[in-house]
C-alpha cells in the first residue's frame, strides 16, 4: 500500500471513529437524561430560551410522518438502516477530510436514533429551545450530528473546484507555424 492509499485508509477510519463517538455520546446522553436527570419526565427550565424535556418522537425529523404503530417504527428502522449502508459505502469511497467527517457524523447520528427506535419504539429527544411560547421541536445529540454532517456535505458540494493548471504545451501545429519565415 503506497502512502496515498495509506492516508486515505486512515481518513476513512477517522470517519468510522467519528460515527462511533457520535453514537456513544448520543446513547450516553439519553441514558443520563432518562435515568439521572429526569427519571420522571418533566420540563426543566435552564434559561429563558432553553429547557430540558423528555419527548418521544415516533416520526422522522421534527415529528413528521409519525409512526403510531409498531410496524411503522420498524419501517422507519429499515429505511434508516438502508440509508446507513449507503452512507457507509460513500464513506469508504471518500477522499476529503470534510466529506468523511460529515458522513461519519450522519452515520453515528442515524445509528443512535435507530437504537432508540429498537429500544423504545421512538427516538428520545430532550433539548428544547424556544422564544416565549414558540418552541423549536425537541432534538438530541444524534439529530445535531446529522444536521451538522448534512450542512458540511452541502458546503463541500458548493465549494468551488480548484482551478486546474492550463495546458500551455506547444502543439506541433503551433511549433510548425512559428518556424515559417
Amino acid at each position: 500500500m503506497n502512502t496515498f492509499e495509506n492516508n486515505i485508509a486512515k481518513l476513512r477510519m477517522l470517519g468510522l471513529g467519528i460515527a462511533l463517538i457520535v453514537f456513544i455520546l448520543d446513547q450516553l446522553s439519553k441514558w443520563w437524561m432518562l435515568t439521572e436527570v429526569m427519571p420522571v419526565p418533566t420540563v426543566m427550565r435552564i434559561t429563558s430560551f432553553f429547557n430540558l424535556v423528555i419527548a418521544y418522537n415516533r416520526g422522522i425529523s421534527f415529528g413528521m410522518f409519525g409512526a403510531s404503530s409498531d410496524m411503522g417504527s420498524w419501517v422507519l428502522i429499515a429505511i434508516a438502516v438502508v440509508i446507513v449502508a449507503f452512507l457507509l459505502n460513500w464513506l469508504m469511497k471518500g477522499e476529503s477530510l470534510l466529506s468523511v467527517l460529515a458522513t461519519g457524523l450522519i452515520i453515528g447520528g442515524a445509528l443512535g436514533n435507530v437504537a432508540d427506535r429498537i429500544r423504545f419504539g421512538a427516538v428520545v429527544d430532550f433539548l428544547d429551545f424556544h422564544i416565549g411560547s414558540s418552541h423549536w421541536p425537541a432534538f438530541n445529540v444524534a439529530d445535531t450530528a446529522i444536521t451538522l454532517g448534512a450542512a458540511a456535505l452541502i458546503l463541500e458540494a458548493l465549494k468551488p473546484e480548484p482551478e486546474q493548471p492550463k495546458n500551455n504545451t506547444v502543439t506541433d501545429t503551433d511549433h510548425n507555424q512559428s518556424e515559417k519565415p
